[in-house]
């Protein structure tokens, strides 16, 4: 794997110009340092992907440094300890400190150039681990052969080509962070990594620290914005940023540089960000909860995620998908949705999007029987967690959601229960609700809940 960056830290210079040579011949961009001193200030720098570290150096000794890193905020890399005086115990220290290999000088080219390969190819297995781990209801492909889904897939293909940013707009479970992965997946930038900041987990008051890192008694926490260099950093819901993280990022953007909390030096950015919102964010910027220039610094390319129920046609497709997902994920038996359930199926409301049929389907094949799925037991499965008002709107309540966003999802239903019966009447449904009639306003644009389509 090419193009990574490396710190190489060894106390004898004609050691540290050797490798830093052999290194960049394979393509590899090199930082040196002369002791463990200067490769604490280079890790002040930048990141690295991968650090050579030596074990006998003056002032502070390369194991000193490795246990340093070990007890504060972890090893920001795979490190690969180097000595020509190792011994057994050294080596198991180095081990059970978290290192990944230990090189014997003097070094082997053929060794060398194997250990940096396989350290720098298990970092980027184990990112894309933690990455599945995280992101078990999503695909890494778009799954739907509609118009609408050829239309869109070759909209981010031909987006993934240009390197400018990308706000993504679509309902909740429609499948945002699938284009994201997918768009970064079809770019220059796909060997590098892809780093989801759920923006709306963040505990107020540490939105900076998780997108700038900190700085704090020698110690550097890498943030959101340095662990994605190269790559792409996914916002979600990004609008529900603070506006004080809003106008900081904004900053940061227009320099091309930002400070880490606590810290003096600028760090440069280099990564592609990718926003997605479920929210109106031109409303937002009216109401003034979104900066407006944030808003257009990050629009400069718009991609809009339909709802399921505007590519039904995709229903038996995305069906048959999750049905393989969990048989070969969680060893479930397969079962097939006959002609009569993909049929009921095809024409159900879908309010929580593919989230919505991902969760029906594992529920079906996990309380099941064996053989076809039938209409009569999809129907049934449905039933246990929704309600059907008597106004023909379908309440879900799933179970399976973060808090949040089932919330989200009951008060829209409500609220759109509400318009229903009275008329698209808005003083009426706030009377109704027990709700100021501008605040149920806000809430209605909060939720995008479309006022006019009921009058």
């Amino acid at each position: 794997m090419s193009g990574s960056y490396i710190l190489v830290v060894d106390d004898e210079p004609d050691i540290r110009r050797l490798v830093q040579e052999i290194l960049e011949d394979e393509g590899h961009q090199v930082a040196v340092a002369e002791d463990g001193l200067a490769a604490r200030q280079a890790l002040r720098d930048r990141r690295p992907d991968l650090m050579l570290l030596d074990i006998w150096m003056p002032d502070l000794d390369g194991i000193s440094l490795l246990k340093e890193l070990a007890e504060g905020d972890g090893l920001p890399c795979p490190i690969v300890m180097m000595s020509g005086h190792g011994t057994v115990e050294t080596a198991v220290e180095a081990t059970r400190l978290g290192a990944y290999d230990f090189l014997e000088k003097p070094l082997s080219l053929a060794k060398l150039l194997l250990t940096t390969e396989r350290a720098l190819e298990a970092d980027k297995l184990q990112q894309e681990n933690v990455g599945l781990r995280r992101q078990t209801q999503y695909t890494q492909e778009l799954v739907g052969k509609s118009p609408v889904m050829q239309r869109l897939r070759e909209q981010v293909k031909r987006i993934a080509q240009h390197d400018t940013w990308v706000l993504i707009t679509g309902e909740s479970g429609s499948g945002r962070e699938t284009f994201a992965r997918y768009l970064h997946a079809q770019s220059a930038r796909c060997e590098r990594p892809f780093v989801d900041l759920g923006v709306s987990s963040i505990t107020q008051g540490n939105e900076a620290q998780e997108l700038f890192g900190s700085e704090e008694d020698g110690q550097v926490h890498y943030g959101s914005l340095e662990q994605a260099r190269g790559g792409t950093l996914f916002l979600n819901e990004v609008g529900d940023m603070g506006l004080e993280a809003q106008s900081k990022l904004l900053g940061a953007l227009e320099t091309g540089s930002f400070l880490r909390v606590g810290g003096a030096d600028p760090v440069e950015i280099d990564v592609r960000i990718v926003a997605a919102t479920q929210r109106n964010l031109e409303e937002d910027v009216r109401a003034g909860r979104f900066r407006e220039d944030l808003f257009y610094h990050l629009n400069v390319v718009p991609l809009h995620v339909p709802a399921l129920r505007d590519h039904r046609e995709d229903v038996p497709e995305l069906l048959n998908y999750y049905v393989d997902f969990y048989v070969a994920h969680e060893k479930l038996s397969y079962r097939h949705f006959d002609m009569g359930a993909q049929n009921f199926l095809r024409n159900h409301a879908w309010h929580g999007n593919i989230r919505e049929l991902k969760n029906l389907v594992q529920r079906l094949l996990i309380l099941g029987s064996a053989g076809e799925v039938s209409i009569d037991e999809v129907e049934s499965a449905m039933g246990a967690w929704e309600q059907t008002s008597g106004a023909g709107v379908v309440v879900p309540l799933s179970f399976d959601l973060p808090l949040r966003e089932a919330r989200e999802q009951f008060e829209k239903s409500y609220l759109e229960y509400q318009l229903e019966q009275h008329a698209g009447n808005v003083t009426k449904a706030a009377h109704a609700a027990g709700m100021e009639r501008t605040h149920l306003y806000r809430k209605l644009r909060a939720l995008g809940v479309e006022i006019k389509d009921r009058k």
